[in-house]
């Protein structure tokens, strides 16, 4: 098969069309013949040297795709060669096969295309497992995540509002501002030329959110434990800032707030196996109604990866970057 190889990593024109053997399955998988896979900020880590696989997953970079499968283990029952789905991947998406737990393949939601489809699971069992499971955000609540525009913060702009909360996000230029709204945001201010943080205070009335999403880090920690209301929850899920920070924890006490966070890709097959029941019970119905919907701001062929993590490296785009691997 025809992968992408990012070799000893480093910038992103290190990503080259290399050749290998397909994978070999292992107990409880599918082999999924790739159509789309996913463009994601870890993506970039991994290449970067700095978030390397889980043992025993595959070194090629990407985590989400789908396509149709070609072939399955035997003791796996509830999916057949042709079916056609998507799939959050351990790694091992940037290629012509790939091979996923079957547990953590979902049925292509009515309305939408494959190509569609594959811009879903990473986005959404992060934002479905941090914002409820984690935040447990509740009907009625505010909800504020920074980087809106982002793949990451649409799914959560739209899951926060489908739960009924009021929802608040910072983005980096109107264009972005305008399409938050698009998607559900009830307020948006532009980070560059805003203090997010006062103007999250004065729609709230002084009293703060109940619970915020970010991958920030840095000088937004302190933001975001001064910005949650009594008994807040802050969700930690990147830093494309620092991760080590001197904050003021006294806040935490007095508001009795929560500090928590995670990372999806060491977690369990069974961990992800029960986001994935979860989705497909609670989130793939509204894909399927139109209530929720996807963005994707460009495809690229696969050979052009390289040009793909400089468009999200750039953080230029709205939505999800793609690769096309085999197409429709």
């Amino acid at each position: 098969m025809k992968f992408i190889d990012h070799g000893a990593g480093g910038p992103a024109s290190v990503l080259k069309l290399a050749e290998g053997a397909n994978p070999v399955l292992k107990t409880g998988e599918v082999l999924i013949e790739v159509q789309y896979a996913g463009v994601n900020r870890p993506d970039i880590l991994q290449r970067s040297g700095k978030y390397p696989p889980p043992p025993g997953a595959s070194p090629v970079i990407g985590l989400e795709v789908a396509g149709k499968i070609v072939d399955i283990a035997p003791d796996v029952t509830q999916w057949k060669a042709g079916d056609v789905v998507c799939a959050l991947t351990p790694g091992g998406g940037y290629a012509e096969y790939c091979a996923a737990p079957a547990v953590h393949c979902l049925p292509v939601p009515n309305r939408l295309t494959v190509e569609q489809a594959a811009s879903l699971p990473e986005n959404w069992f992060t934002v479905w497992t941090n914002i409820i499971e984690r935040g447990h955000l509740k009907a009625g609540e505010t909800f504020l995540v920074h980087g809106g525009s982002s793949g990451i913060g649409l799914a959560a702009i739209q899951l926060a509002k489908a739960w009924g909360a009021t929802v608040y996000t910072t983005v980096g230029n109107a264009m972005k501002a305008d399409y938050c709204r698009t998607m559900g945001a009830d307020e948006v201010w532009n980070y560059k030329n805003q203090d997010w943080a006062a103007e999250l205070w004065k729609a709230t009335g002084k009293r703060g959110v109940d619970v915020i999403l970010d991958m920030v880090g840095g000088d937004y920690v302190e933001k975001n434990i001064r910005s949650l209301a009594l008994e807040g929850r802050l969700v930690q899920i990147a830093f494309l800032q620092p991760s080590t920070v001197s904050i003021d924890c006294m806040p935490i006490l007095v508001k009795r707030l929560t500090f928590t966070g995670s990372t999806l890709r060491p977690r369990t097959i069974e961990q992800k196996a029960a986001i994935a029941q979860s989705l497909l019970e609670n989130v793939w119905p509204r894909f399927e109604s139109g209530a929720l919907r996807t963005y994707l701001y460009q495809t690229f062929p696969f050979a052009e990866a390289s040009a793909a993590h400089e468009l999200m490296e750039s953080s230029a785009h709205i939505g999800k970057i793609m690769l096309a691997v085999r197409g429709d």
